[in-house]
């Protein structure tokens, strides 16, 4: 399984990532799921998947080998917005569908994939995007800042009452390792190292990308207080008057 979450906010993008992919309890890799795109003063384009494996791997080749759209072929180093951006990963997704989708149902293998998809280009404003299996998507909204991939259920809530398209980058830092950091507790089918790319609006360079392990200094301070401090609220809590 994966967990991929990707904010959009006035300050610029976040987008982390972790690196577990299983086939079973005794088939465990590390595979990185985040490529980012950056040619300096012109774009960046991040993007995240989450899936099977070999759908999504086929996908991000077909990308980095060119996709035709609209009668001419693309990557996403040439084209002109993240809206046709968009449309070039819905692309390829439905050609990888249409040579491998009918191998993987006689198989009775599904197909699943999504891919997270944001960044700015030179001359548009920066935005965001999550294209789905079937090849459309939709695009990250002020009332709706964040998107999430693969197990999204456990980091959910600290995102759904925290985030705002206000929300700074280093608050969005935080809330995205406290959300991937619920889920690692709660599900074994995601694990550390995580990949986290941070972009600033208007910059059209990458401000930071790092890999953080179990023994970050950094995470490891935030995953034992956000923990402390859980345990200090819930014994806070006033005991209901009916009990």
């Amino acid at each position: 399984m994966t967990y991929c979450v990707a904010l959009r906010l006035t300050e610029g993008l976040v987008f982390l990532a972790d690196t577990r992919t299983n086939a079973g309890v005794d088939r465990i890799a590390t595979f990185g799921k985040m490529k980012v795109v950056e040619q300096a003063g012109e774009r960046v384009i991040v993007t995240m998947t989450a899936g099977n494996l070999a759908i999504t791997q086929s996908v991000m080749n077909r990308l980095a080998e060119g996709v035709e759209l609209d009668g001419e072929t693309h990557t996403l180093k040439s084209v002109p917005n993240l809206f046709h951006a968009a449309r070039l990963v819905g692309a390829a997704m439905r050609a990888v569908y249409a040579t491998d989708g009918a191998a993987l149902a006689a198989q009775d293998i599904s197909f699943e994939a999504s891919i997270a998809i944001g960044g700015q280009v030179k001359g548009e404003r920066q935005r965001l995007f999550q294209v789905y299996a079937a090849g459309n998507f939709i695009e990250a909204t002020d009332d709706t800042p964040f998107f999430q991939l693969g197990e999204h259920k456990y980091g959910k809530p600290i995102l759904d009452r925290v985030v705002n398209k206000t929300t700074t980058i280093d608050e969005a830092i935080k809330l995205a390792l406290i959300s991937m950091d619920s889920t690692l507790r709660s599900n074994l089918s995601v694990g550390l190292p995580l990949d986290l790319v941070i972009y600033r609006n208007d910059t059209f360079k990458v401000a930071l990308q790092k890999r953080i392990d179990s023994e970050d200094p950094s995470f490891r301070v935030i995953r034992e207080r956000w923990g402390s401090a859980l345990r200090e609220a819930f014994k806070s809590l006033p005991q209901p008057d009916w009990t």
